[in-house]
């Protein structure tokens, strides 16, 4: 347990912002997972699921919360599997 009045402040802030990122953590997880099942299953939300999960991806990056290059590669592979499946169409 800290002892000084400003560590007592920095461990508060951290647990808020803690818990914020996990929020953003989790919508991108869970929009990932959509993402995912409607390119598997070809839905015809596939293409609006994907344009929302780059978004969140974007946001999420520019807080702070992931960094860019993990933002860059979820970007990439999930685009390649949307691309992937419309050329099976």
């Amino acid at each position: 347990m800290p002892n000084k009045d400003s560590a007592k402040k920095e461990l508060r802030k951290g647990k808020k912002l803690g818990f914020a990122n996990k929020k953003v953590k989790d919508t991108i997880k869970s929009l990932t997972k959509k993402s995912r099942k409607a390119i598997s299953t070809k839905e015809t939300s596939a293409k609006e699921s994907l344009d929302k999960t780059l978004k969140a991806l974007d946001k999420a990056a520019k807080k702070g919360v992931i960094k860019k290059n993990t933002r860059d590669r979820k970007k990439s592979r999930l685009q390649t599997a949307f691309n992937k499946s419309q050329a099976k169409k």
